[in-house]
Formats: C-alpha cells, sequence, structure tokens
C-alpha cells in the first residue's frame, strides 16, 4: 500500500502545528474555563486547531493542482480571511445582553483571537503565536484584577426593584436609607396595572455588602423581583 497516497509529505510538521495551536488556545481556553464563561477549553481549542487546519489547507493543499497549470495564482490568505471573518458567529453567541449589562465580550475577543493564533500557528510564525498568547493570557488574568480594583468603583451602581401596584416606593427606599446608601436618582416605571418598577441609582464610590442589600430588598412585602447592575 502507498502511504504517501494518503500522509502527506509534512506530515509531522503538520502534526507540530496542529499540536502547538491546541496548546496555546487551550492555555486561554482554560483561564475562561476557570472563569466559568459561556466558551471555555473545550470550544478555544476547536477554534484553535479548526484555523491551524484552515491555514494548512491554504498553504499546502493546493500544490498539486498549482503544479499542473503554471497559470494559476496562488492566494494562501483568501481561506484565512474567511476564517477570521466567519468566526464572529461563534463569539457572537457568547454574548449575552440583559438590560443595561453586556456580559461575554472579552470572550468573544478571546475566540476571536484564538482563531487568529490557530492561523498564525499554521502559517509557521510560532514565535509570533507564543508572545501573542502571553499577551492574551496577562490581559485576561492581571488587566481582570486590576479592572476590578481600580474601575469597578467607578461604574454606575443601579438596583431594579419590581412592586406591586400597592407596594409604597418609600418602604424601598427606606432600605437603603437604613444601610447609609446616598442615592443619587430613582426612576419609577409603570410595567402594567400590576407591577411597577423602581430604579435606583446610587453614587459613586460606597462600600456595602450588596448581597445584603439584595436580601432586604426581597424580603420587603410587596417586592417581588429585585436586582443589581453596573
Amino acid at each position: 500500500m502507498n502511504w504517501s497516497y494518503f500522509f502527506h509529505d509534512d506530515i509531522l510538521l503538520f502534526i507540530f502545528r496542529l499540536f502547538f495551536a491546541l496548546i496555546l488556545s487551550g492555555l486561554i481556553g482554560f483561564e475562561r474555563e476557570v472563569k466559568n464563561h459561556s466558551a471555555g477549553f473545550r470550544t478555544h481549542i476547536l477554534v484553535g486547531v479548526g484555523a491551524c487546519m484552515m491555514m494548512l489547507l491554504s498553504l499546502y493543499g493546493f500544490e498539486t493542482f498549482i503544479d499542473q497549470y503554471e497559470q494559476v495564482r496562488f492566494d494562501p490568505a483568501r481561506i484565512p480571511s474567511y476564517v477570521i471573518s466567519g468566526i464572529g458567529f461563534l463569539g457572537a453567541g457568547t454574548i449575552i445582553v440583559n438590560g443595561m449589562t453586556i456580559r461575554g465580550l472579552t470572550t468573544a475577543a478571546s475566540i476571536w483571537t484564538v482563531a487568529g493564533i490557530g492561523l498564525v500557528v499554521g502559517a509557521g510564525m510560532y514565535d509570533v503565536a507564543t508572545v501573542t498568547t502571553i499577551f492574551v493570557l496577562m490581559s485576561l488574568v492581571f488587566l481582570n484584577k486590576i479592572e476590578k480594583e481600580k474601575f469597578n468603583g467607578n461604574r454606575k451602581n443601579i438596583y431594579q426593584v419590581t412592586i406591586g401596584k400597592d407596594a409604597p416606593v418609600n418602604k424601598v427606599l427606606t432600605v437603603f436609607e437604613q444601610m447609609k446608601l446616598d442615592v443619587r436618582k430613582i426612576d419609577i416605571v409603570a410595567l402594567d396595572q400590576d407591577q411597577k418598577k423602581v430604579v435606583v441609582e446610587l453614587n459613586k464610590g460606597q462600600r456595602y455588602d450588596r448581597s445584603l442589600l439584595l436580601e432586604r430588598l426581597s424580603l420587603m412585602d410587596g417586592v417581588e423581583e429585585c436586582g443589581h447592575q453596573y
């Protein structure tokens, strides 16, 4: 049996590049998995290895065809360009919009970046792929801590409390007063004939127990739902 019919001459190179893409994309996916995001370890590996495979196809998949026709123009960037643009649908699936809160943007960006890393490894640019992976991991791990410590205090703190139509709004505000919180703005929105929503925005930079506040709000008579968002 002629094994060269089934295996390319550069099969060992292909295996190494696919495995290298698996390692790098797996590192980023593991960080997302630890933080319990929607796209984790396996998703990032599949994206990275798949992108690497597409790059290998673009570089080596048409050699026989090109050798047969001297006038054929070869553009190895054509398939990768579709990979980069097409991976957006997978990233979009990780984005969750809940009112004014948007989650999953970082995970979507990491998926898009992992696809790029896979393409770079497929092209044989191991140094660029390694440095990019290090930078991405540093951004995800260290900048996330800095963001929580330095910037969370500057975000808007908004609480939405859904109450029955007969429930007094003053009772909701009393809970904030009891915890000595400075209220910046209050909005009351009529949802329907039986419900209304009280939107309370707190002044920035206040330190308090968010869980305790939500617990007190939820235990009030007439409160049907309450939540917090930035």
